[in-house]
């Protein structure tokens, strides 16, 4: 019985990792990319240079996710 609460938890808590750890990154790639887009409207000219500044960004960005991602499987197959 305890096992079965104790799995329970971890897989509640994984699901909960998961929806909170996926929040940020995307909400920050998404304000990321808008600002990019904005920033080739005004300076076309340099649309090279965002692009890849934004790209960097992204990825940063989506570290976080990919951590809780890891988070999440560790919960679900350690218990």
């Amino acid at each position: 019985m305890e096992t079965m609460i104790a799995k329970a938890a971890a897989l509640l808590g994984a699901g909960i990792c998961m929806g909170i750890g996926a929040l940020g990154p995307g909400l920050g790639e998404g304000y990321i990319g808008g600002k990019a887009c904005e920033s080739i409207g005004r300076a076309p000219e340099h649309a090279n240079l965002i692009t890849r500044t934004m790209l960097i960004g992204q990825a940063v960005s989506e570290s976080t996710g990919i951590y809780s991602l890891v988070v999440a499987l560790l919960l679900i197959f350690t218990s």
